[in-house]
């Protein structure tokens, strides 16, 4: 949601802002512009609609500055316009703002501003900040800010520059990432990683509260008045894992890539032959589990429904009792947290606001917090007493993919884990739950290797304007995962259900015009979801259905059979929603649709 790239340094600024600019358009965005300090004097450029416009402005200037910031918005005050596209200006044009966030406050301190002479240009509650600042400029940039931070109230990733101090950016953040960039000569600050990649891969990570000043030759942290040590964080990946390197779309590239992804989560965690689980994040914090008598998991999205996954698993595997809970819900209701509770928090940016504040309503109970997460030293990680990390890579399509499969691989590890801590599992049962891990990523690349198959079945659909996904147990939530994937990339609108409910209202939706998806997983729920597909077919609905369990009455019944690898019953959700993520995404490019970057939709929730 938004993004923010700035530069400070040696090299002409504007090409590398709009470098970084593209490199954040995953997040989503309806606007962007820059900035840059020219000679001395600021130069402003704004434009609705996508980057290319924003280049089309900017071409014909030769602008040399050496220190700018650009912005991608997601409309929240305010229509999706030029007025009020970021960066943001004060009355005497001195200054300039960029901002992700939602400063709570701001009407009322706009009508005090306007009784006081301000102006203001735009819709939007960050231009409050740029007048504020101005109010304030005579104390200095880094004052003023601080001064201006003390009368807001929200979030915020905030950057500015200035005409009066044209060799600095000041920074500042609160529950809305920002990362500093190190290097030679120049420093950056983005509001992810893949901004600055290509020119610095040591970063450090603004904590909430936080200010930090850039010149091109050094950077300082404060957390009020005091300056901060800082370590920097050494980013493994390279820059060639965000790029599309020869796929259509972000979205395909990184479906293909699970076999590797979930390979990594599990190197060095499984051993084979003992059948041992190996989480070293638990090492300090090993009475987290020997007291653990309640797991709690919170989330959003993509990442509920793998929660909705790891209670199927940690309850079968760990015999654990489990809630799964929004993220949004958990933290406005008075949630019972017992002394055995631990809060589980998933999350693939390691960013989602809800999910963020949901660990600090967890912290007053004094709640210990693990997280599965995809983004090391993200404020999430950050807050958690265990990390687990899923070792997925970069994941650029907004559509999730690979974070959803590796956090299901990852919250299998910890169902075994707790097992295995608790001495809940023989060695013999260990084993074997390992060994079938291990053949995971094979089968999951014969997936891959169907990816024509589902190309097929999307061409016989993907005109339809509803589609019903149905399962029973843990094939539930993947029938939830699969039909918010199509809603997602192609805007059909798609519903998941459970499979026993089915007669309790949306049999009332089924006819030739809609069709059902079926998850038929073997298990003790097999022959139930045959009895569903029988009632489907009785009033002429269309089935596709997806099953691990061949048989010729099942190939019979189905209109459309799209059949899995055989593997052990908790780990047939991870192979079972890869061709619908597929399914999703051949039926969004036959629609025409803007498969990475869907309408409306942002990468990283990081404001509610």
């Amino acid at each position: 949601m938004c993004g923010i790239i700035g530069y400070i340094g040696h090299r002409k600024a504007v090409p590398i802002v709009l470098e970084g600019l593209k490199k954040l358009e995953y997040r989503g965005y309806d606007s962007s512009g820059i900035a840059v300090l020219e000679d001395g004097a600021l130069k402003r450029f704004r434009a609705e609609g996508k980057i290319r416009k924003l280049e089309e402005k900017i071409h014909k200037e030769n602008l040399s500055g050496n220190i700018a910031l650009g912005h991608t918005r997601w409309a929240t005050h305010g229509r999706p316009s030029e007025e009020n596209a970021h960066p943001h200006t004060d009355c005497s044009k001195r200054l300039v703002v960029v901002h992700n966030g939602i400063i709570e406050n701001y009407l009322a301190l706009k009508t005090q501003l306007i009784s006081e002479g301000h102006r203001f240009e735009s819709e939007t509650d960050t231009e409050v900040i740029a007048h504020l600042i101005e109010d304030n400029v005579s104390k200095g940039l880094l004052e003023a800010l601080r001064t201006v931070l003390g009368e807001i109230n929200g979030s915020y990733a905030l950057a500015v520059i200035s005409e009066d101090e044209p060799d600095k950016i000041i920074v500042a953040r609160s529950k809305s990432p920002l990362i500093i960039g190190l290097g030679k000569d120049e420093n950056f600050v983005g509001s992810d990683v893949p901004a600055f990649l290509n020119y610095s891969r040591q970063v450090v990570y603004l904590e909430d509260g936080e200010v930090g000043v850039l010149t091109k030759n050094e950077v300082k942290v404060y957390k009020g008045e005091v300056e901060r040590k800082f370590r920097s964080v050494s980013i493994k990946w390279d820059s060639a894992m965000s790029e599309k390197t020869g796929f259509d779309h972000f979205m395909l590239k990184e479906i293909c890539e699970q076999p590797r992804a979930i390979e990594e989560t599990i190197r060095g965690r499984a051993e084979i032959d003992t059948g041992r689980i190996y989480l070293e994040e638990f090492k300090q914090k090993h009475v987290l589990i020997e007291k653990l008598e309640r797991l709690v998991i919170t989330a959003c999205g993509t990442s509920w429904h793998a929660g909705l996954v790891g209670k199927y698993l940690i309850e079968d595997i760990a015999r654990i009792p489990v809630e799964v809970d929004y993220a949004a819900e958990f933290r406005y209701r008075n949630p019972i947290i017992d002394p055995g509770t631990v809060l589980l928090a998933i999350s693939q940016s390691g960013e989602t606001a809800d999910t963020l504040a949901a660990i600090e309503e967890a912290r007053k109970s004094r709640c210990p917090v693990v997280s599965i997460c995809n983004v090391v030293g993200s404020s999430i990680s950050r807050e958690s007493d265990v990390v687990l990390y899923t070792h997925a890579g970069p994941e650029i399509g907004v559509a999730s993919t690979k974070a959803f499969t590796t956090q299901l691989v990852m919250l299998y590890l910890l169902a075994i884990n707790i097992a295995q801590t608790k001495g809940f599992l023989k060695q013999a049962e260990s084993i074997e739950l390992v060994q079938n891990l291990r053949l995971l990523v094979k089968k999951a690349d014969e997936l891959i290797d169907k990816k024509e198959e589902i190309q097929r079945i999307a061409r016989k659909y993907y005109q339809n304007r509803n589609f019903l996904y149905l399962g029973r147990g843990k094939g539930f939530p993947v029938a939830l995962e699969g039909a918010l994937k199509l809603k997602e990339v192609s805007y059909i609108h798609a519903e998941g259900y459970p499979a026993a409910e089915m007669k309790h209202g949306p049999i009332a939706l089924i006819d030739k015009n809609m069709p059902v998806v079926v998850l038929a997983l073997k298990g003790r729920r097999y022959e139930k979801m045959l009895g569903n597909i029988e009632e489907i077919k009785s009033r002429g609905g269309r089935v596709i259905v997806l099953t691990d369990e061949e048989s010729p009455e099942i190939r019979k019944m189905a209109d459309d059979l799209i059949v899995i690898p055989h593997t052990s019953i908790p780990l047939s959700p991870i192979l079972a929603v890869i061709p619908l993520q597929l399914l999703a995404y051949y039926i969004a490019v036959l629609k025409g649709c803007d498969v990475d970057q869907p309408r409306n939709l942002a990468k990283s929730v990081t404001v509610e």
